[in-house]
């Protein structure tokens, strides 16, 4: 069988993860990225071909190249904040983006794609914890992106899976690759920050939420697991397997206390905290169920936070200390 699968956005955080996971599984990876938020130097397990999503005649000519056998679709902008702030340019970059992907895909006859989805398509959830029949309510242009793409694909006559990941985190055991966002907007590098002494200080939205300490909770998965899960989910398409979406996450909340708690222990540095006021949109917990990914990818993760936050920890100091 072909084992060239294509990578678009494989430069970037989860991407070069799951480039890894393949090469291990005995799959070839190709990359395709503008490098616009990625790095060079994090693709180590096949080629770059450095081309935007949105560029067709590029695209084809990757393809035509390469001849990939499936796709993992990681490429996209991925910041809230600068979504509200630019919502045309995240449709333009991810939805169009993502729709050129996929007429491209069919213009070649590849298929299937593991899309990588975010649990932001649920907005804020009725119950948790939250699973896949829960409808789709985004409340920001990030998620409205993600939930756009994956009515895309249901249309697409591809198959599909959209795996919604809750909050990715960690980095590779061995130091290869890790997180490296700019600016960086996720909780655990900016607790690190703290600690390497890049900030002076880690602020807290809101310590009144009906919460056991107070501060939201949220579902951390160390991306090393989510990784696995692609591979899994690209072997059980090529398999033949219903297309459709899947939840990643552990199951467990974690407070933004523990988190930080969890960091100074593992860095040994104090991490001076500042109380802020609530964020409007934060709902108190965002904690999934992961039994579907369980059922039919035979997926477990198995990396808890303070792994989670060791790993990162690892790679933060190797790749941003003086």
């Amino acid at each position: 069988m072909n084992k060239t699968v294509l990578v678009t956005g494989g430069a970037g955080y989860v991407g070069s993860h799951a480039c890894k996971a393949l090469a291990a599984s005995g799959y070839v990876p190709v990359v395709y990225d503008n490098l616009s938020t990625g790095h060079a130097d994090l693709v180590q397990w096949g080629a770059l071909e450095v081309g935007d999503i949105l560029d067709s005649e590029r695209l084809d000519a990757v393809l035509e190249q390469h001849k990939p056998r499936a796709v993992l679709h990681f490429a996209a902008l991925s910041i809230v904040g600068e979504s509200v702030a630019k919502p045309d340019l995240y449709h333009r970059n991810n939805v169009e983006g993502s729709r050129c992907l996929i007429q491209a895909m069919a213009r070649h006859n590849i298929g299937p794609i593991v899309f990588s989805s975010t649990a932001a398509v649920y907005g804020v959830p009725a119950a948790v914890p939250i699973t896949e029949e829960m409808s789709k309510q985004p409340i920001n242009p990030y998620g409205e992106t993600k939930a756009a793409i994956e009515d895309e694909l249901a249309c697409s006559g591809l198959a599909w899976t959209a795996l919604r990941y809750f909050n990715a985190s960690g980095a590779d055991a061995q130091g290869q690759t890790g997180e490296h966002h700019t600016p960086e907007s996720h909780l655990i590098p900016l607790v690190l920050d703290v600690a390497l002494g890049r900030r002076e200080t880690i602020s807290i939205f809101g310590d009144d939420y009906e919460t056991p300490d107070g501060t939201c909770l949220r579902d951390y998965i160390h991306v090393t697991d989510l990784a696995d899960a692609h591979v899994r989910a690209l072997a059980r398409l090529l398999d033949g397997g219903e297309s459709g979406p899947f939840n990643l996450g552990t199951g467990i909340g974690t407070s933004v206390r523990e988190i930080v708690e969890t960091a100074r222990g593992v860095t040994g540095h104090a991490i001076p905290t500042t109380m802020s006021e609530r964020r409007v949109g934060d709902p108190p917990v965002l904690v999934c169920s992961n039994a579907a990914a369980s059922r039919a990818l035979g997926w477990r993760p198995t990396r808890g936070i303070e792994t989670q936050i060791s790993d990162a920890w690892r790679w933060h100091k190797a790749r941003f200390g003086s």
